[in-house]
């Protein structure tokens, strides 16, 4: 998923606009966690980009996405990219001490 969310809408509030934004994205991760993983993988894993736009976006962690958008929201953006790119990837094991 690469996409710009623009919050102005004349019918919609702000704050219904980025509800909507933070449910697409969950909803959008959890259709891509029920897919089938490729042989040797354990999970899926989420590269994330955030920013304004999509030159000057940074990566972030999966878990940090609901609280970058919510600092666009008090910062009153007009709109933000997001980038989310599911990966499968493998746990690391852990050593024993």
């Amino acid at each position: 998923m690469k996409k710009n969310f623009v919050l102005s809408h004349p019918k919609l509030s702000y704050q219904r606009i980025i509800e909507a934004a933070k449910n697409e994205v969950k909803q959008y991760i959890k259709q891509q966690r029920t897919k089938a993983l490729p042989e040797g993988a354990d999970f899926w894993g989420f590269n994330c980009k955030f920013g304004q736009v999509a030159d000057k976006a940074r990566s972030i962690h999966e878990g940090d996405i609901n609280t970058n958008i919510s600092s666009a929201q008090s910062q009153h953006w007009k709109s933000f990219y997001l980038e989310v790119i599911p990966t499968p990837k493998t746990r690391a094991k852990r050593t024993q001490d």
